[in-house]
Parts: C-alpha cells; sequence; structure tokens
C-alpha cells in the first residue's frame, strides 16, 4: 500500500469512502447490508487502508453508526476517522456543539483524526462563517482541545467560492474536492485544485471514479486503454491519473463490492506512475469518450446576445456533465443560476444557430436538457399540509 506524510501522519493514498456501502433493498428502504460491508472494511484495513471517511448525511444517517462499530473492533491508534458538519442541520437552527457531540457519540470515538465542513458551496457559505453561529470558532476550540485533530473542508463550490474561503480563513489543514480526469476541465477541478495548491494546502480526492462512470467509459475508449495495459481496469486508469497529480494527498474511493476493494487496493500496492505512452492512451480514451457523448461546443462565445438570456456555453458545458452521468455535480452547477437562466427558458428562436461556428443545434439541445431535468423532478400536485 503507498503511503504519504499528509498533516503529520503518515496515511494511505487510498482511503475507504463510506457513502456507498453496500445495502439490502432500494431507495429509502435500503440499509446497510453490514456483512458486506464488514467484509470490504476488513479487507481493505488488512491490506494497509488506515484512513476512513464518513458524515453525517451518508445513508440516511447510518453509516457514522456503522463505521464507528466496524472500526470499533480495531486499536483506536491503528486507523484514521474523518466525518463532516453538514450545514443542512445548522440550517435547521441546530447547534454546532450539539452536531459534533452526536457525531462522536454515533461513531463511538472522543475525537475525530479528520473533521471537515461539509461541502462548502455558494449558498452554505454564510451559514459556515456567519459569526452568530460559531461554527468556526467552536471547531478550532475543539482541536485545541484535541477533540478534532486536523481540520479542513469539503467543496462542491465554484473556484471564486473557494478562493474567497481560502483567502478569508486560514485554518483548513487540507481541502477535499471532487476531482478525476473527467472534469479536469469538465467542472473546473484544474482551477479548484490550482486555488488550493497556490494556499499551500493538501487536496483530499473525492468521486476519483466519478461515482463509479470511469470504471467503464465506451466500448472504443475502453478498448483503447486495454489495448495499452490489458492488466490493468479501467476503473484503476482514473485513480492513477490523480495519484500523480503532485499535490493531492487521500484519494477516496466508495466501494460497495468486495472486488472493487481488490482491485483498488492493488493499483495502490503498485507503481501508480504513467510512462509517456500510458499518458497518451488515457487522452485518447477520453477524446474518444467525448466525442461520443459531448455537444462540441468550443465556448467561442459568437451565440452571445441570446434574446433570452441565456448563458449558451455554460448551459452546454452542464449538459455535457448530464450526459456523462446526471447527478450532484449538475445540480450544483444549476443552483448556481437563476431561474430564468435555465434551459427551459430557451425560446427556439434560433439566432444562436446562425452564429455557431460549430452548426450546433442549440435549441435542441436546451430542449433535451430542460426534458432530461423534468425527468429527474416530474412535475406534480403540491404536497397536502399535515
Amino acid at each position: 500500500m503507498q503511503y504519504k506524510e499528509l498533516c503529520g501522519e503518515r496515511i494511505s493514498r487510498l482511503g475507504m469512502g463510506n457513502m456507498r456501502l453496500p445495502t439490502r433493498g432500494e431507495g429509502f428502504n435500503a440499509v446497510i447490508d453490514e456483512e458486506k460491508a464488514l467484509e470490504i472494511i476488513d479487507y481493505v484495513y488488512e491490506h494497509g487502508v488506515n484512513y476512513f471517511d464518513t458524515a453525517y448525511m451518508y445513508h440516511g444517517g447510518e453509516s457514522e453508526r456503522f463505521v464507528g462499530r466496524a472500526l470499533k473492533r480495531y486499536p483506536r491508534e491503528s486507523f484514521f476517522l474523518a466525518s463532516k458538519l453538514p450545514s443542512s442541520e445548522l440550517d435547521k437552527n441546530r447547534d454546532v456543539a450539539e452536531i459534533f457531540e452526536e457525531q462522536l457519540s454515533k461513531c463511538q470515538v472522543n475525537y475525530f483524526d479528520f473533521y471537515l465542513l461539509h461541502n462548502l458551496n455558494e449558498g452554505s457559505y454564510d451559514v459556515f462563517t456567519n459569526p452568530a453561529r460559531n461554527v468556526i470558532p467552536y471547531l478550532l476550540e475543539q482541536k485545541k482541545q484535541g477533540r478534532i485533530r486536523h481540520l479542513g473542508l469539503s467543496s462542491h463550490s465554484g473556484p471564486p467560492t473557494l478562493k474567497r474561503f481560502l483567502d478569508a480563513y486560514d485554518f483548513p489543514e487540507f481541502v477535499q474536492i471532487q476531482l478525476n480526469y473527467l472534469d479536469w476541465e469538465m467542472q473546473d477541478a484544474r482551477q479548484q485544485y490550482e486555488i488550493i495548491t497556490q494556499h499551500g494546502i493538501p487536496v483530499w480526492v473525492m468521486e476519483p471514479c466519478r461515482g463509479g462512470r470511469l470504471a467503464s467509459l465506451s466500448e472504443g475508449a475502453n478498448a483503447v486503454l486495454r489495448a495499452a495495459d490489458a492488466d490493468r481496469s479501467v476503473a484503476s486508469w482514473a485513480f492513477r491519473f490523480v495519484a500523480n497529480l503532485p499535490n493531492t494527498g487521500v484519494i477516496l474511493s466508495g466501494m460497495t463490492q468486495l472486488d472493487q476493494a481488490v482491485d483498488n487496493v492493488a493499483t495502490f500496492s503498485s507503481n501508480t506512475a504513467f510512462t509517456e505512452s500510458e499518458q497518451k492512451a488515457l487522452e485518447d480514451a477520453l477524446d474518444l469518450f467525448r466525442s461520443e457523448v459531448n455537444v462540441p461546443c468550443t465556448a467561442c462565445h459568437y451565440c452571445d446576445g441570446c434574446p433570452a438570456g441565456l448563458d449558451i456555453p455554460a448551459l452546454i458545458k452542464i449538459y455535457n456533465q448530464s450526459r456523462v452521468q446526471m447527478g450532484f455535480g449538475v445540480m450544483m452547477a444549476l443552483s448556481r443560476m437563476d431561474n430564468h437562466q435555465r434551459p427551459g427558458n430557451c425560446i427556439a428562436c434560433g439566432a444562436c444557430v446562425k452564429k455557431c461556428p460549430q452548426n450546433i443545434k442549440v435549441p435542441e439541445v436546451m430542449s433535451a436538457f430542460a426534458g432530461s431535468l423534468e425527468q429527474m423532478n416530474p412535475p406534480g400536485p403540491p404536497a397536502k399540509r399535515r
């Protein structure tokens, strides 16, 4: 297992995320399949993984309880436990101390090795930083008392908000962001990585395999990677990409099956560096994958001046994200836009089509995007009051 000195600790490069544990049942009725989950935790622990990440909200609040029970079987000094402070609970006017004490109790520990502000974004910025809530002073006091050993944050914000926070506060010892070879450009991960690096802070990686999406690309792209190295899984290329960035520290993976854990351990137990030919193979595979799923917008902005006031290049960028995988990142990007800036407001006038050097049929794209969003959030009757 590869290790790295981070925050004064010797930490495994591979960390286990506990947001996607194996479950029994589906949807809201799904419960953690503890037998299978323990098998995964035991395997990675026995193979050198010493960093375990959970959060208040994961698995409907049950992840912290399960992780606490699972790790209780091991010597406390043999692992690092990370959890996170949810802004959503603070928004319910709960006191930060109440939440923190509850998390310690659920995890059956007296301290957290790593503790994070969870999901810094444009909406939660003021929740975390409002002096009246006393969030940051309280957490710094817990660190002083040794109940938090290392304090950081996770961020799904845009680069300006991330920079604003890091310019204003000097306490984060690490920053956790969504980082993978697809989002390097698609979701501004490169810019976020550079902002954090410029502040002299190590980067913790979440979603290196983009929720499993990069475990299998397209048939053609997969073939390129397998031709370059038939013995490596497609998923391993995603982990190797982030491992090769010099300022990355812990690389988290949510493992729902034992074979994923076995593959991840194998990846981080061997040389993760890319040869020149392997780097070229990954670039070729990514180009092929993008060509098969993406609308070929170059963000030239010839279409500026939309009569409906839409930022067409920005919307196509988000639409391309949704074509790869509709999920949290897409919804976060849309949440930064006012309702009148969203794709459903396209009036299909065609003015943009006449200007586009790529001949993109923008109204069709906006219609498809709006339709996919409606499928995620279908309209319906208002909920009855109780």
